[in-house]
Protein backbone atom coordinates (compact mmCIF):
# COMPACT_ATOMS: atom_id res chain seq x y z
CA UNK A 1 0.00 0.00 0.00
CA UNK A 2 2.83 2.38 0.90
CA UNK A 3 4.50 1.59 -2.41
CA UNK A 4 1.27 2.45 -4.23
CA UNK A 5 0.94 5.79 -2.38
CA UNK A 6 4.60 6.52 -3.10
CA UNK A 7 3.99 6.07 -6.81
CA UNK A 8 0.95 8.35 -6.69
CA UNK A 9 2.26 11.09 -4.39
CA UNK A 10 6.01 10.71 -4.89
CA UNK A 11 8.70 10.98 -2.22
CA UNK A 12 9.47 14.12 -0.22
CA UNK A 13 12.62 14.53 -2.32
CA UNK A 14 10.63 14.26 -5.55
CA UNK A 15 8.16 16.91 -4.40
CA UNK A 16 10.95 19.27 -3.31
CA UNK A 17 12.82 18.83 -6.59
CA UNK A 18 9.65 19.47 -8.56
CA UNK A 19 9.17 22.75 -6.70
CA UNK A 20 12.80 23.78 -7.19
CA UNK A 21 12.82 22.80 -10.87
CA UNK A 22 9.86 25.09 -11.49
CA UNK A 23 11.85 27.95 -9.96
CA UNK A 24 14.91 27.00 -12.05
CA UNK A 25 12.84 27.50 -15.20
CA UNK A 26 11.86 30.94 -13.93
CA UNK A 27 15.49 31.82 -13.12
CA UNK A 28 16.62 30.82 -16.60
CA UNK A 29 13.81 32.84 -18.17
CA UNK A 30 15.05 35.97 -16.39
CA UNK A 31 18.63 34.98 -17.23
CA UNK A 32 17.87 35.06 -20.96
CA UNK A 33 16.03 38.36 -20.55
CA UNK A 34 18.90 40.00 -18.65
CA UNK A 35 21.42 39.18 -21.37
CA UNK A 36 20.01 42.12 -23.31
CA UNK A 37 20.74 44.55 -20.46
CA UNK A 38 23.74 46.85 -20.42
CA UNK A 39 26.32 46.39 -17.68
CA UNK A 40 24.98 49.46 -15.87
CA UNK A 41 21.40 48.21 -16.13
CA UNK A 42 22.39 44.80 -14.79
CA UNK A 43 24.12 46.36 -11.79
CA UNK A 44 21.17 48.66 -11.13
CA UNK A 45 19.03 45.57 -10.49
CA UNK A 46 20.60 45.48 -7.02
CA UNK A 47 19.28 48.99 -6.30
CA UNK A 48 15.88 47.98 -7.70
CA UNK A 49 15.71 44.94 -5.41
CA UNK A 50 16.62 47.06 -2.39
CA UNK A 51 13.92 49.57 -3.26
CA UNK A 52 11.31 46.81 -3.55
CA UNK A 53 12.36 45.35 -0.19
CA UNK A 54 12.22 48.76 1.46
CA UNK A 55 8.74 49.48 0.07
CA UNK A 56 7.46 46.06 1.13
CA UNK A 57 8.66 46.58 4.71
CA UNK A 58 7.83 50.28 4.99
CA UNK A 59 4.54 49.84 6.89
CA UNK A 60 5.87 47.45 9.50
CA UNK A 61 9.09 49.48 9.87
CA UNK A 62 6.99 52.58 10.57
CA UNK A 63 4.93 50.67 13.12
CA UNK A 64 8.05 49.36 14.87
CA UNK A 65 9.50 52.86 15.03
CA UNK A 66 6.27 54.28 16.45
CA UNK A 67 5.78 51.63 19.14
CA UNK A 68 9.46 51.75 20.09
CA UNK A 69 9.24 55.52 20.58
CA UNK A 70 6.13 55.06 22.74
CA UNK A 71 8.03 52.54 24.86
CA UNK A 72 10.91 54.95 25.35
CA UNK A 73 8.57 57.77 26.39
CA UNK A 74 6.31 55.66 28.63
CA UNK A 75 6.65 56.52 32.32
CA UNK A 76 4.88 53.51 33.78
CA UNK A 77 7.20 50.50 34.03
CA UNK A 78 4.52 47.94 33.11
CA UNK A 79 3.44 49.98 30.08
CA UNK A 80 7.06 50.29 28.99
CA UNK A 81 7.65 46.53 29.33
CA UNK A 82 4.49 45.65 27.40
CA UNK A 83 5.38 48.05 24.60
CA UNK A 84 8.88 46.61 24.26
CA UNK A 85 7.36 43.11 24.09
CA UNK A 86 5.15 44.38 21.29
CA UNK A 87 8.24 45.71 19.51
CA UNK A 88 9.87 42.27 19.79
CA UNK A 89 6.80 40.63 18.23
CA UNK A 90 6.72 43.21 15.46
CA UNK A 91 10.38 42.54 14.67
CA UNK A 92 9.63 38.82 14.40
CA UNK A 93 6.82 39.63 12.00
CA UNK A 94 9.22 41.86 10.07
CA UNK A 95 11.65 38.95 9.69
CA UNK A 96 8.84 36.83 8.25
CA UNK A 97 7.85 39.63 5.88
CA UNK A 98 11.49 39.98 4.79
CA UNK A 99 11.59 36.26 3.99
CA UNK A 100 8.45 36.64 1.89
CA UNK A 101 9.82 39.50 -0.19
CA UNK A 102 13.20 37.80 -0.64
CA UNK A 103 11.44 34.68 -1.90
CA UNK A 104 9.49 36.78 -4.38
CA UNK A 105 12.66 38.27 -5.90
CA UNK A 106 14.71 35.04 -5.71
CA UNK A 107 14.39 34.09 -9.41
CA UNK A 108 15.43 37.57 -10.53
CA UNK A 109 18.30 37.82 -8.02
CA UNK A 110 19.68 34.40 -8.96
CA UNK A 111 19.45 35.36 -12.64
CA UNK A 112 21.42 38.56 -11.98
CA UNK A 113 24.26 36.61 -10.34
CA UNK A 114 24.27 34.02 -13.12
CA UNK A 115 24.36 36.73 -15.80
CA UNK A 116 27.17 38.60 -14.03
CA UNK A 117 29.14 35.34 -13.83
CA UNK A 118 28.55 34.71 -17.54
CA UNK A 119 29.78 38.18 -18.50
CA UNK A 120 32.96 37.82 -16.46
CA UNK A 121 33.62 34.37 -17.94
CA UNK A 122 33.15 35.53 -21.55
CA UNK A 123 34.78 38.98 -21.40
CA UNK A 124 38.24 40.05 -20.32
CA UNK A 125 36.92 43.46 -19.24
CA UNK A 126 33.53 44.92 -18.32
CA UNK A 127 33.03 48.67 -18.62
CA UNK A 128 30.53 50.49 -16.42
CA UNK A 129 29.79 54.05 -15.37
CA UNK A 130 32.04 54.74 -12.40
CA UNK A 131 30.25 55.22 -9.08
CA UNK A 132 31.62 56.13 -5.65
CA UNK A 133 31.48 52.40 -4.93
CA UNK A 134 33.83 51.70 -7.86
CA UNK A 135 36.19 54.54 -6.98
CA UNK A 136 36.48 53.44 -3.35
CA UNK A 137 37.28 49.88 -4.41
CA UNK A 138 39.83 50.97 -7.01
CA UNK A 139 41.64 53.02 -4.35
CA UNK A 140 42.12 50.00 -2.07
CA UNK A 141 45.36 48.03 -2.08
CA UNK A 142 45.14 44.75 -3.96
CA UNK A 143 42.15 45.76 -6.12
CA UNK A 144 44.22 45.85 -9.31
CA UNK A 145 41.36 44.36 -11.34
CA UNK A 146 39.45 47.66 -11.09
CA UNK A 147 40.68 50.82 -12.81
CA UNK A 148 39.03 54.20 -13.24
CA UNK A 149 39.30 55.91 -16.63
CA UNK A 150 37.47 59.23 -16.58
CA UNK A 151 33.82 58.54 -15.81
CA UNK A 152 34.20 54.82 -16.53
CA UNK A 153 35.20 51.92 -14.32
CA UNK A 154 36.98 49.00 -15.98
CA UNK A 155 36.52 45.59 -14.32
CA UNK A 156 38.87 42.79 -15.40
CA UNK A 157 38.00 39.12 -15.16
CA UNK A 158 41.38 38.33 -13.57
CA UNK A 159 42.21 39.07 -9.95
CA UNK A 160 44.31 37.80 -7.06
CA UNK A 161 42.94 35.49 -4.35
CA UNK A 162 45.11 34.10 -1.55
CA UNK A 163 48.22 35.07 -3.47
CA UNK A 164 47.23 33.27 -6.67
CA UNK A 165 45.86 34.59 -9.97
CA UNK A 166 42.19 33.88 -10.59
CA UNK A 167 40.60 33.82 -14.04
CA UNK A 168 36.84 33.79 -13.63
CA UNK A 169 35.42 31.06 -15.87
CA UNK A 170 32.39 29.75 -13.99
CA UNK A 171 28.67 29.97 -14.77
CA UNK A 172 25.95 28.32 -12.69
CA UNK A 173 24.41 25.05 -13.88
CA UNK A 174 20.78 24.24 -13.10
CA UNK A 175 21.75 21.84 -10.31
CA UNK A 176 23.77 24.65 -8.71
CA UNK A 177 20.73 26.91 -8.89
CA UNK A 178 18.85 24.25 -6.95
CA UNK A 179 21.69 24.11 -4.44
CA UNK A 180 21.38 27.86 -3.92
CA UNK A 181 17.64 27.54 -3.32
CA UNK A 182 18.22 24.78 -0.77
CA UNK A 183 20.70 26.99 1.11
CA UNK A 184 18.30 29.93 1.06
CA UNK A 185 15.66 27.69 2.62
CA UNK A 186 18.01 27.07 5.55
CA UNK A 187 18.67 23.45 4.65
CA UNK A 188 21.89 21.46 4.27
CA UNK A 189 23.17 20.90 0.73
CA UNK A 190 25.65 18.03 0.45
CA UNK A 191 28.21 18.59 -2.29
CA UNK A 192 31.51 16.86 -2.96
CA UNK A 193 34.77 18.55 -3.90
CA UNK A 194 34.61 19.95 -7.43
CA UNK A 195 30.84 20.36 -7.58
CA UNK A 196 31.07 24.11 -7.06
CA UNK A 197 30.19 24.82 -3.43
CA UNK A 198 31.80 28.25 -3.60
CA UNK A 199 29.88 29.11 -6.76
CA UNK A 200 26.58 27.84 -5.33
CA UNK A 201 26.98 30.04 -2.26
CA UNK A 202 27.11 33.20 -4.40
CA UNK A 203 23.39 32.87 -5.15
CA UNK A 204 21.80 32.94 -1.66
CA UNK A 205 24.58 35.20 -0.38
CA UNK A 206 23.73 37.84 -2.99
CA UNK A 207 19.98 37.46 -2.44
CA UNK A 208 20.26 37.95 1.32
CA UNK A 209 23.03 40.53 0.97
CA UNK A 210 20.67 42.72 -1.05
CA UNK A 211 18.55 43.09 2.09
CA UNK A 212 21.46 45.01 3.64
CA UNK A 213 21.16 43.23 6.99
CA UNK A 214 24.36 41.21 6.81
CA UNK A 215 25.34 37.76 5.54
CA UNK A 216 27.91 35.67 7.40
CA UNK A 217 29.96 33.23 5.29
CA UNK A 218 31.38 30.83 7.88
CA UNK A 219 34.46 28.76 6.99
CA UNK A 220 36.63 26.29 8.92
CA UNK A 221 39.93 28.19 8.76
CA UNK A 222 41.26 31.68 8.10
CA UNK A 223 42.89 30.67 4.79
CA UNK A 224 39.52 29.68 3.30
CA UNK A 225 37.86 32.78 4.75
CA UNK A 226 40.41 35.08 3.12
CA UNK A 227 40.59 33.09 -0.12
CA UNK A 228 36.84 32.90 -0.67
CA UNK A 229 36.32 36.57 0.15
CA UNK A 230 38.92 37.47 -2.49
CA UNK A 231 37.84 34.78 -4.97
CA UNK A 232 34.11 35.52 -5.29
CA UNK A 233 34.19 39.00 -3.74
CA UNK A 234 34.57 40.79 -7.12
CA UNK A 235 31.29 39.27 -8.34
CA UNK A 236 29.41 40.70 -5.36
CA UNK A 237 31.27 44.01 -5.60
CA UNK A 238 30.51 44.35 -9.30
CA UNK A 239 26.84 44.03 -8.32
CA UNK A 240 27.25 46.93 -5.85
CA UNK A 241 27.47 44.88 -2.65
CA UNK A 242 30.23 45.32 -0.06
CA UNK A 243 32.42 42.40 1.04
CA UNK A 244 34.91 41.98 3.89
CA UNK A 245 36.64 39.35 6.01
CA UNK A 246 36.86 39.65 9.82
CA UNK A 247 39.97 37.46 10.02
CA UNK A 248 42.01 40.27 8.50
CA UNK A 249 41.50 42.49 11.55
CA UNK A 250 42.11 42.47 15.29
CA UNK A 251 39.18 41.63 17.60
CA UNK A 252 37.12 44.66 18.64
CA UNK A 253 39.01 46.94 16.25
CA UNK A 254 37.18 49.55 14.20
CA UNK A 255 38.14 47.67 11.03
CA UNK A 256 36.43 44.53 12.32
CA UNK A 257 33.31 46.48 13.25
CA UNK A 258 33.21 47.87 9.71
CA UNK A 259 33.72 44.35 8.32
CA UNK A 260 30.56 43.25 10.15
CA UNK A 261 28.66 46.10 8.52
CA UNK A 262 29.53 44.88 5.03
CA UNK A 263 26.72 43.27 3.05
CA UNK A 264 28.63 39.96 3.03
CA UNK A 265 31.14 39.11 5.75
CA UNK A 266 33.54 36.16 5.57
CA UNK A 267 35.22 34.63 8.62
CA UNK A 268 36.01 31.49 10.58
CA UNK A 269 33.54 29.84 12.92
CA UNK A 270 35.89 30.51 15.85
CA UNK A 271 36.17 34.25 15.17
CA UNK A 272 32.42 34.64 14.70
CA UNK A 273 31.92 32.69 17.92
CA UNK A 274 34.44 34.65 19.98
CA UNK A 275 33.06 37.98 18.74
CA UNK A 276 29.62 36.83 19.85
CA UNK A 277 30.96 35.91 23.30
CA UNK A 278 32.80 39.21 23.63
CA UNK A 279 29.64 41.10 22.64
CA UNK A 280 27.85 39.40 25.54
CA UNK A 281 30.42 40.84 27.94
CA UNK A 282 30.13 44.52 26.98
CA UNK A 283 28.38 47.06 29.19
CA UNK A 284 27.07 49.30 26.41
CA UNK A 285 25.46 48.69 23.01
CA UNK A 286 28.01 51.12 21.57
CA UNK A 287 30.70 48.52 22.28
CA UNK A 288 29.02 45.78 20.24
CA UNK A 289 30.94 44.46 17.24
CA UNK A 290 28.30 42.30 15.58
CA UNK A 291 24.90 43.52 14.47
CA UNK A 292 21.61 41.62 14.49
CA UNK A 293 22.06 38.16 12.97
CA UNK A 294 20.22 37.78 9.68
CA UNK A 295 21.57 34.97 7.48
CA UNK A 296 24.60 32.68 7.48
CA UNK A 297 26.05 29.99 5.24
CA UNK A 298 28.28 27.45 7.00
CA UNK A 299 30.90 25.69 4.89
CA UNK A 300 31.86 22.15 5.99
CA UNK A 301 28.83 22.23 8.28
CA UNK A 302 29.44 18.71 9.62
CA UNK A 303 32.93 19.71 10.74
CA UNK A 304 31.89 23.06 12.23
CA UNK A 305 28.71 22.00 14.02
CA UNK A 306 29.69 18.44 14.98
CA UNK A 307 33.45 17.77 14.99
CA UNK A 308 34.62 21.20 16.18
CA UNK A 309 31.68 21.52 18.55
CA UNK A 310 33.47 19.24 21.04
CA UNK A 311 35.96 22.05 21.67
CA UNK A 312 34.17 24.87 23.52
CA UNK A 313 34.95 28.52 22.91
CA UNK A 314 36.04 29.95 26.25
CA UNK A 315 37.12 33.49 27.04
CA UNK A 316 39.12 33.65 30.25
CA UNK A 317 39.73 36.77 32.27
CA UNK A 318 43.14 38.07 33.39
CA UNK A 319 44.81 35.92 36.04
CA UNK A 320 47.74 36.45 38.33
CA UNK A 321 50.89 34.80 37.03
CA UNK A 322 51.94 31.99 39.35
CA UNK A 323 55.29 30.35 40.00
CA UNK A 324 54.74 27.71 37.30
CA UNK A 325 53.95 30.36 34.71
CA UNK A 326 57.07 32.28 35.68
CA UNK A 327 59.21 29.17 35.24
CA UNK A 328 57.59 28.56 31.87
CA UNK A 329 58.45 32.11 30.77
CA UNK A 330 62.07 31.62 31.84
CA UNK A 331 62.51 28.21 30.21
CA UNK A 332 60.51 28.75 27.03
CA UNK A 333 63.17 30.72 25.03
CA UNK A 334 65.79 28.07 25.78
CA UNK A 335 63.50 25.22 24.73
CA UNK A 336 62.64 27.11 21.55
CA UNK A 337 66.32 27.31 20.65
CA UNK A 338 66.57 23.58 21.29
CA UNK A 339 63.66 23.01 18.93
CA UNK A 340 65.27 25.17 16.23
CA UNK A 341 68.43 23.06 16.37
CA UNK A 342 66.37 19.86 16.24
CA UNK A 343 64.48 21.17 13.20
CA UNK A 344 67.77 21.63 11.38
CA UNK A 345 68.85 18.11 12.33
CA UNK A 346 65.56 16.65 11.11
CA UNK A 347 65.96 18.38 7.75
CA UNK A 348 69.54 17.10 7.44
CA UNK A 349 68.52 13.51 8.19
CA UNK A 350 65.61 13.70 5.74
CA UNK A 351 67.88 15.06 2.98
CA UNK A 352 70.39 12.30 3.72
CA UNK A 353 67.63 9.66 3.66
CA UNK A 354 66.35 10.85 0.28
CA UNK A 355 69.85 10.75 -1.21
CA UNK A 356 70.73 7.30 0.16
CA UNK A 357 67.40 5.74 -0.78
CA UNK A 358 67.67 7.17 -4.30
CA UNK A 359 71.11 5.54 -4.54
CA UNK A 360 69.60 2.19 -3.55
CA UNK A 361 70.91 2.17 0.03
CA UNK A 362 67.86 1.77 2.28
CA UNK A 363 69.60 -0.15 5.08
CA UNK A 364 68.60 0.44 8.68
CA UNK A 365 72.24 0.77 9.75
CA UNK A 366 74.74 3.62 10.02
CA UNK A 367 75.19 5.10 6.57
CA UNK A 368 71.86 3.69 5.40
CA UNK A 369 68.77 5.54 4.24
CA UNK A 370 66.47 3.56 6.53
CA UNK A 371 68.24 4.75 9.68
CA UNK A 372 68.39 8.36 8.44
CA UNK A 373 64.65 8.26 7.74
CA UNK A 374 63.95 6.84 11.20
CA UNK A 375 66.02 9.58 12.84
CA UNK A 376 64.16 12.26 10.88
CA UNK A 377 60.90 10.74 12.12
CA UNK A 378 62.04 10.45 15.74
CA UNK A 379 63.21 14.06 15.60
CA UNK A 380 60.04 15.69 14.25
CA UNK A 381 57.33 13.18 13.25
CA UNK A 382 54.91 15.92 12.18
CA UNK A 383 57.37 17.76 9.95
CA UNK A 384 55.58 18.63 6.70
CA UNK A 385 58.49 17.71 4.41
CA UNK A 386 58.73 14.35 6.20
CA UNK A 387 55.00 13.69 5.93
CA UNK A 388 55.12 14.51 2.23
CA UNK A 389 58.05 12.13 1.69
CA UNK A 390 56.32 9.36 3.65
CA UNK A 391 53.31 9.66 1.35
CA UNK A 392 55.47 8.34 -1.50
CA UNK A 393 55.10 4.67 -2.34
CA UNK A 394 57.01 2.33 -0.02
CA UNK A 395 58.37 4.98 2.35
CA UNK A 396 56.03 4.22 5.27
CA UNK A 397 56.85 0.53 4.96
CA UNK A 398 60.58 1.30 4.96
CA UNK A 399 60.17 3.47 8.07
CA UNK A 400 58.27 0.71 9.87
CA UNK A 401 60.85 -1.93 8.95
CA UNK A 402 63.71 0.29 10.10
CA UNK A 403 61.96 1.00 13.39
CA UNK A 404 61.30 -2.70 13.99
CA UNK A 405 65.04 -3.40 13.77
CA UNK A 406 65.71 -1.11 16.73
CA UNK A 407 62.61 -2.09 18.71
CA UNK A 408 63.78 -5.69 19.11
CA UNK A 409 64.64 -6.91 22.61
CA UNK A 410 62.66 -4.14 24.34
CA UNK A 411 64.12 -1.39 22.15
CA UNK A 412 67.64 -2.27 23.27
CA UNK A 413 69.21 -0.61 20.21
CA UNK A 414 66.97 2.48 20.11
CA UNK A 415 69.61 4.65 21.87
CA UNK A 416 71.75 4.16 18.73
CA UNK A 417 69.05 6.02 16.81
CA UNK A 418 68.47 8.76 19.37
CA UNK A 419 72.09 9.57 20.20
CA UNK A 420 72.32 11.93 17.21
CA UNK A 421 69.18 13.81 18.28
CA UNK A 422 68.72 16.53 20.89
CA UNK A 423 65.45 14.95 21.99
CA UNK A 424 63.16 12.31 20.57
CA UNK A 425 59.39 12.17 20.26
CA UNK A 426 57.64 8.87 20.85
CA UNK A 427 54.21 9.19 19.24
CA UNK A 428 53.01 5.78 20.43
CA UNK A 429 53.71 6.55 24.09
CA UNK A 430 52.95 10.24 23.57
CA UNK A 431 56.13 11.45 25.23
CA UNK A 432 59.12 13.73 24.61
CA UNK A 433 62.50 12.79 26.09
CA UNK A 434 65.69 14.82 26.12
CA UNK A 435 68.72 12.92 24.81
CA UNK A 436 72.26 12.96 26.14
CA UNK A 437 73.33 15.08 23.19
CA UNK A 438 70.53 17.52 23.95
CA UNK A 439 71.74 17.84 27.50
CA UNK A 440 75.25 18.61 26.31
CA UNK A 441 74.20 21.08 23.63
CA UNK A 442 75.27 24.56 24.73
CA UNK A 443 72.99 27.04 23.04
CA UNK A 444 73.12 29.69 25.72
CA UNK A 445 73.36 28.97 29.42
CA UNK A 446 72.47 25.72 31.11
CA UNK A 447 69.14 25.57 32.92
CA UNK A 448 68.13 22.76 35.26
CA UNK A 449 64.54 21.62 34.85
CA UNK A 450 63.39 21.30 38.47
CA UNK A 451 61.02 18.63 39.79
CA UNK A 452 58.22 21.18 40.23
CA UNK A 453 58.06 22.44 36.65
CA UNK A 454 54.99 21.40 34.70
CA UNK A 455 56.66 19.79 31.68
CA UNK A 456 53.50 19.99 29.61
CA UNK A 457 53.48 23.78 30.11
CA UNK A 458 57.18 23.99 29.37
CA UNK A 459 56.81 22.59 25.86
CA UNK A 460 53.32 23.86 25.17
CA UNK A 461 53.43 26.04 22.09
CA UNK A 462 56.97 24.88 21.32
CA UNK A 463 56.88 21.17 20.49
CA UNK A 464 53.49 21.58 18.90
CA UNK A 465 53.82 18.56 16.65
CA UNK A 466 52.52 16.24 19.38
CA UNK A 467 49.40 18.33 19.84
CA UNK A 468 49.60 20.07 23.23
CA UNK A 469 46.24 20.41 24.89
CA UNK A 470 44.51 18.40 22.18
CA UNK A 471 42.91 14.98 22.43
CA UNK A 472 43.56 11.72 20.67
CA UNK A 473 40.85 9.80 18.85
CA UNK A 474 40.08 7.87 22.03
CA UNK A 475 39.47 11.13 23.89
CA UNK A 476 42.61 11.07 26.04
CA UNK A 477 44.55 14.27 26.61
CA UNK A 478 48.06 14.14 25.15
CA UNK A 479 50.74 14.52 27.85
CA UNK A 480 54.33 15.70 27.41
CA UNK A 481 57.19 14.38 29.47
CA UNK A 482 60.74 15.42 30.30
CA UNK A 483 62.82 13.78 32.97
CA UNK A 484 63.04 15.86 36.17
CA UNK A 485 66.52 17.09 36.92
CA UNK A 486 67.69 16.98 33.31
CA UNK A 487 69.71 19.86 31.96
CA UNK A 488 68.34 21.94 29.08
CA UNK A 489 70.68 24.35 27.31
Amino acid sequence: MFGFLKKILGTKQDRDLKQYQAMVLEVNRYFEEYQALSNDALRSKTLEFRQRIQEYLSDIDAEISSVNQQAIEAEDFNDKENLFKEVDELRKNRDKALEDVLLSILPEAFAVVKEASRRFSENEILEVTATDHDRNLAAKAGKTHITIEGDKAIWKNRWVAAGGDILWNMVHYDVQLIGGMVLHDGKIAEMTTGEGKTLVATLPAYLNGVAGEGVHMVTVNDYLARRDSEWVGPIYEFLLLTVDCIDKYRPHSQDRIEAYHADITFGTNAEFGFDYLRDNMVTSTDELVQRKHHYAIVDEVDSVLIDDARTPLIISGPVTRGAEDQEYVELNPTVKRLLEEQTKLSAQFLTEAKRLIADGNAKAEEGGGGLALLRAHRALPKSRPLIKFLSEEGMKVLLQKSENVYLQENAKRMPEVDRELLFHIDEKNRSVELSEKGGEKKLASGIIIPETVNKEKLLKGVVIMVGPGRRTDDGKRIPMELRPGEVVY
